[in-house]
């Protein structure tokens, strides 16, 4: 994979949002765009939680069911799941069936509903200051940074879990907290 290709629309894109439809859809639309609303952030926490040690393509592709069977990723309603909606979720073929994630989607839920002044805040609140030019290539691109690395300790302080620092980093990727779309790539970020 080249770091930045050539679409067959014409447009450069960061090399891996143009492996497949759903991934340029996805860099294209969303990617590196800010998101701020809690229930936006908390259904982003979530998928980030479920795509570790997976493709993120498998995510994206099993995101509707996600949504669906996790009721928009309201905040308040999925803090009020008990066993029986463990059970449910295990039994979805539309999502990843892993206790633990379905567990923690649950628990941070609740702990989202704990903060006192929102998830969205929390989250912004590590936002680094944008950089003053676009990375070259993806090895300018960090797995983690001092910032991520402070986000997913005050996370897990605060009862998260499936945050650490390399998810919380994915997070402010795609959540429009840091810029990673490479120099030369189509996307603007507002």
């Amino acid at each position: 994979m080249s770091d930045l290709v050539m679409g067959a629309d014409g447009l450069a894109r960061c090399g891996w949002g143009a492996r497949t439809p759903e991934y340029a859809l996805y860099h294209d639309d969303e990617w590196g765009k800010p998101v701020r609303g809690d229930d936006p952030l908390f259904e982003k926490i979530c998928l980030e939680a479920f795509q570790s040690g997976l493709s993120w393509l498998t995510i994206l592709r099993k995101r509707e069911a996600f949504r669906v069977a996790f009721d928009r990723f309201h905040i308040e309603t999925v803090a009020k799941y008990r066993e029986a909606d463990v059970d449910r979720l295990l039994g979805d073929a539309g999502i990843v069936r892993n206790r633990a994630k379905i567990e923690a989607a649950i628990r941070n839920a609740r702990a989202a509903l704990d903060l006192p002044d929102g998830l969205a805040t929390l989250l912004w609140s590590f936002a680094p200051p944008p950089r003053a030019k676009r990375p070259r290539s993806f090895a300018e691109v960090p797995a983690f940074t001092p910032e991520s690395t402070a986000m997913a300790k005050a996370l897990k302080k605060h009862g998260f879990r499936f945050v650490g620092p390399t998810t919380a980093y994915a997070l402010m990727q795609a959540t429009g907290m840091v810029d990673d779309h490479l120099a030369g790539c189509h996307a603007s970020v507002p």
